[in-house]
């Protein structure tokens, strides 16, 4: 099928990279992994956190879904076709859903739709945190969530399990050094300077602008990249970077009764776009955070 008339189940994959991309929205497992590091976390995180003043959680039904995800709103958040090992991702940040161990099976393919608000004060005071600090704070109360609706019991765990490391090729790499970049095309804020930590889809390229490795290898970790392991960063490469890539992200979720995609209509693999850069994905084997599941419940649905 060709791109300038996708299907309607490519024009929902396309809707989810979207909202990946969206500054409040976190879709599925992607666990802030656009962001640039933060700074530390300071003491107004690590209060008590709040929890949800309302909150609805229902079965997805068997009908289209104009978003597929969670997406964080300004006094709660919105979910939609999202499965338990998909928020147990985002609650405790780990990167993918293979690093969440323990889990039924239902937990993995039962998906749900969820509804959620803060009281008008903690909605409040989540205005005043700082980007990490938010971060922490919503971790926070949809881990209470979890273990409120789902009566989920975790601990966290290190294991050796495959990986890929993203190193240098033998001809070196080819990035542009955001601080000394002075390209046209740059994108800027309203102070007129050059954006930092950000990557945007188009049609057939993805563009980086002021990307550290560290978020590369993030992005690379997840799902929708088609790497199929976490991704450990082993270039060396320790500044911010410009760059662009023929590929563009290719969906596999598992729609019910759908197909995730045509074949042949995926474009070039994210291992020819980044030999193109001067990097590759060598296979090795190195320890990963997990999250171990105790106990959980299917919730009852209100």
């Amino acid at each position: 099928m060709r791109l300038d008339q996708p299907s309607p189940i490519k024009r929902a994959l396309r809707s989810v990279v979207a909202c990946l991309l969206a500054p409040a929205c976190i879709a599925l497992s992607c666990a802030a992994a656009f962001a640039q590091d933060s700074p530390r976390t300071s003491a107004k995180a690590s209060a008590p956190a709040p929890s949800f003043e309302v909150a609805t959680i229902k079965p997805h039904s068997s009908g289209p879904a104009s978003m597929i995800g969670l997406m964080y709103t300004p006094d709660g958040l919105t979910g939609s076709m999202v499965t338990l090992t998909a928020l147990v991702t985002q609650a405790y940040g780990v990167l993918t859903e293979n690093q969440v161990q323990g889990a039924p099976d239902w937990a993995k393919t039962d998906r749900f739709d969820i509804q959620a608000k803060l009281s008008e004060a903690d909605a409040a005071a989540m205005h005043n945190l700082n980007a990490e600090e938010t971060k922490l704070r919503r971790q926070q109360i949809l881990q209470a969530f979890l273990a409120d609706r789902f009566h989920l019991k975790v601990h966290s765990d290190t294991k050796q399990a495959p990986v890929y490391e993203l190193v240098v090729a033998k001809n070196g790499p080819k990035l542009k050094d955001a601080a000394s970049d002075s390209s046209d095309n740059l994108r800027k804020g309203a102070d007129g300077k050059p954006l930092t930590g950000i990557m945007y889809f188009l049609k057939d390229k993805t563009t980086a602008q002021g990307y550290t490795m560290t978020s590369l290898t993030n992005l690379l970790s997840q799902p929708f990249s088609g790497v199929g392991r976490p991704v450990l960063d082993k270039t060396g490469l320790t500044g911010t970077y410009n760059f662009t890539f023929d590929w563009s992200p290719s969906m596999k979720i598992a729609l019910p009764g759908a197909i995730s995609g045509d074949p042949g209509d995926e474009g070039p693999s994210i291992f020819t776009a980044l030999a193109d850069l001067g990097l590759k994905l060598q296979p090795s084997t190195g320890p990963i955070d997990v999250v171990v599941i105790d106990r959980v419940e299917r919730p009852s649905e209100n």
